[in-house]
């Protein structure tokens, strides 16, 4: 299938976090289409085996390359720790990826104030310590303090966010004395844009929170710019929307975030 500047934009997930990098792509990119993936059934990917996470994000890939993306996005901090440089050297010749890593961790570079950060995400991201290594590659001064909170991304996918309960389950993990001082809070998870209000209202204007979503779809434009392949011209049909488990939480997040016209499907790709 060959790839052109109409060609759709893939983005993957473990489930509905990546719906938060979906959106904004949308939002800033209007005419590109977008298919996106997201593993229901086998979320949350935090604290999976690496091996078990390279198995899924490669079908995923796979399935995505197979809908003829020209470039895809793994919208989720697990899979971007563990397999991008794989899905890079394994299918770098058919189709470009953007990790939700790397667009963040330059983003945060670029701030000259930053002295002092932490950093939450599930327990597979932070153990890999992917954000403190590339963020020390090139800000060595910053000092960062990482945490693993591994209630947040279940908590989210069953719909438990913006409410008391939510508040606190965030509280008790931003209360922790490794963030005393703090900066700048990052969110290494593309599930917490969705609690990101909670976050900031914790800290009350006192420390900046970022996440993804303020940098990777200017990288998904410039990108595709490089390369020719940025639509000027909607022409696509409707964004699509997989998941291999159709739930509940799935189908409302999709709703709040694109309106009662999202149609999802249901996509069983382990058996191709």
């Amino acid at each position: 299938m060959a790839i052109n500047t109409h060609s759709p934009i893939g983005i993957f997930d473990s489930g509905i976090g990546g719906l938060t990098i979906a959106s904004e792509v949308i939002r800033k990119l209007p005419n590109e289409e977008v298919i996106y993936f997201g593993d229901t059934a086998h979320m949350p990917y935090g604290d999976k085996s690496p091996a078990l996470v390279r198995y899924y994000g490669t079908k995923i890939v796979e399935f995505l390359i197979g809908k003829g993306c020209k470039i895809i996005v793994i919208a989720c901090n697990t899979i971007s720790s563990v397999i991008y440089d794989d899905v890079v050297e394994i299918f770098g010749n058919r189709v470009q990826f953007v990790n939700v890593v790397d667009p963040l961790v330059h983003g945060l570079a670029r701030l000259e104030q930053l002295n002092k950060v932490g950093i939450i995400g599930t327990k597979g991201t932070i153990k890999t310590g992917i954000y403190e290594r590339k963020l020390k590659e090139l800000r060595p001064d910053v000092d960062v303090r990482s945490l693993a909170t591994p209630l947040l991304a279940p908590m989210i996918e069953a719909g438990f966010f913006n409410n008391q309960i939510s508040k606190a389950v965030i509280e008790t993990y931003l209360k922790e004395e490794c963030f005393n001082d703090i900066e700048a809070m990052v969110l290494a998870c593309t599930h917490y844009p969705l609690i990101k209000k909670d976050i900031e209202e914790f800290y009350a204007g006192k420390v900046a929170v970022y996440d993804s979503t303020d940098f990777v779809s200017e990288v998904v434009r410039d990108a595709l710019n490089v390369k020719g392949l940025l639509s000027t011209k909607r022409i696509g049909g409707p964004n699509k929307f997989f998941a291999s488990d159709i739930t509940e939480s799935f189908d409302k997040t999709a709703k709040n975030f694109f309106g009662d016209d999202v149609h999802l499907e249901y996509a069983n790709i382990w058996d191709l």
